[in-house]
């Protein structure tokens, strides 16, 4: 059950109706159907694409984002100022941990999965496979990431 306590808070949290008093997580129903998904190319990396979903990452407050990882495309060890909660919605999502890029120590996790990483944590993630990978992640922001090595480029192609 310890595994699961972030995930309920974060149920929690959508079924009381915010994060604190001053801080509504919604003030009336949203719906977003997948049509209405509205997709952002990264302008770093071809097909890697975010859609927020509510509220807004760079700013104080919770926020649901969408972010789609074209085949054999990853992200080099980063980390966040913030906890983020990710759930696989879409492919097999391989994720690492630490600061170092090592593809034989990804953590293969299909549709359905969670992972949780926590606020400072080094990791590493995308798509390893030969299929596209569609992950949502909720979290607190204001958010962004931090390479562990600054001078390398964010993101990885994998030779197919």
């Amino acid at each position: 059950m310890a595994a699961f306590r972030p995930a309920l808070l974060v149920l929690g949290l959508l079924a009381f109706g915010g994060v604190g008093a001053d801080q509504p997580i919604a003030p009336d129903f949203v719906r977003i159907l997948p049509a209405d998904v509205k997709w952002k190319d990264d302008p770093d990396m071809p097909g890697v694409q975010s859609a927020t979903l509510y509220g807004d990452p760079d700013k104080h407050g919770f926020y649901v984002v969408r972010a789609r990882f074209p085949p054999h495309v990853m992200d080099r060890p980063h980390w966040h100022p913030n906890a983020r909660y990710v759930t696989v919605l879409q492919g097999t999502w391989y994720t690492g941990t630490g600061d170092t890029f090592d593809l034989k120590r990804a953590v293969a996790m299909p549709a359905g999965s969670v992972m949780v990483h926590p606020a400072r944590a080094a990791h590493w993630d995308g798509s390893a496979g030969d299929e596209p990978v569609i992950v949502q992640i909720v979290g607190y922001g204001p958010q962004n990431a931090t390479l562990v090595d600054p001078k390398q480029p964010f993101w990885i192609r994998l030779p197919n």
